[in-house]
């Protein structure tokens, strides 16, 4: 059986480490690269790093920082946040990251993605989504994607994004909760099994994280195949130790510290 994945997400911002609540009034936690090292050491399976300021001030990637962090750390990691073209995705590869995740740019262009895929392999592209509740029609899934942080409604259903970018190439899809983000009151686990359930690339939750319980529920009742947290870790209320003996306890298969 294959082990479910822990992956903190590091929200970077004038090379900080920084955490809000549904994308505003963030706190500046740390230095990026030492947080990442403390992760990587203490046994978590991927990293993830966002520039999230970088599409909404339409400026490219920090590419220095995705440099140091692939000389510090010896996991996979993802990034995302700036990306325009393949330039780019290739800079980012070529820096050491493992996959570069695509959001406000796959949106504008969805053509990129077939393009990454073709380029770099499935496995190196993800798409980030941030979805919101939405109960117009039309949008049957009941969520509606936002880009450039929730700063950008983009008239686009969830469920049929998901599919359009899995026909397009995608390797893996992170569905971020917009409603659910920062909360720590648990995973958005209808939106997460929607998706889940519906495509067949592996779906990583990602937005309200706050208990090792709520990775439970997003495994086994939404059939995540990955865990983003941030603030549960991040605030030092949890280790990434006990997350996984807890979620071990309760049967879902997780890699150990090697």
């Amino acid at each position: 059986m294959l082990t479910k994945r822990i992956i903190p997400c590091l929200d970077v911002r004038n090379r900080l480490v920084t955490k809000g609540v549904r994308f505003q009034n963030n706190v500046d936690l740390g230095d990026p690269i030492e947080m990442a090292v403390a992760y990587s050491d203490n046994g978590c399976d991927e990293l993830v790093f966002y520039d999230i300021t970088a599409s909404a001030e339409r400026r490219p990637i920090d590419i220095e920082m995705v440099a140091e962090v692939g000389k510090v750390v010896h996991i996979p990691f993802a990034v995302g946040g700036g990306i325009r073209d393949l330039d780019d995705m290739y800079r980012v590869l070529l820096a050491g990251a493992e996959k570069v995740s695509v959001n406000s740019l796959a949106v504008d262009n969805p053509d990129i993605i077939a393009e990454g895929s073709r380029q770099f392999g499935a496995q190196c592209i993800v798409l980030g989504m941030d979805p919101v509740k939405a109960d117009e029609r039309r949008f049957p899934s009941g969520y509606e994607i936002t880009t450039r942080g929730f700063r950008e409604r983009t008239g686009m259903d969830a469920l049929g994004w998901a599919k359009r970018a899995e026909d397009l190439g995608v390797g893996e899809i992170v569905v971020n909760s917009v409603d659910a983000d920062g909360t720590r009151e648990g995973f958005e686990l209808e939106l997460t099994r929607l998706i889940a359930t519906n495509v067949g690339i592996p779906v990583v939750a990602s937005g309200g994280a706050g208990t090792p319980q709520h990775l439970v529920d997003v495994f086994i009742k939404a059939h995540a195949d990955a865990a983003i947290v941030a603030s549960m870790t991040h605030m030092g209320d949890y280790t990434i130790g006990q997350i996984k003996d807890e979620l071990a306890s309760a049967g879902v298969p997780v890699r150990k510290k090697w």
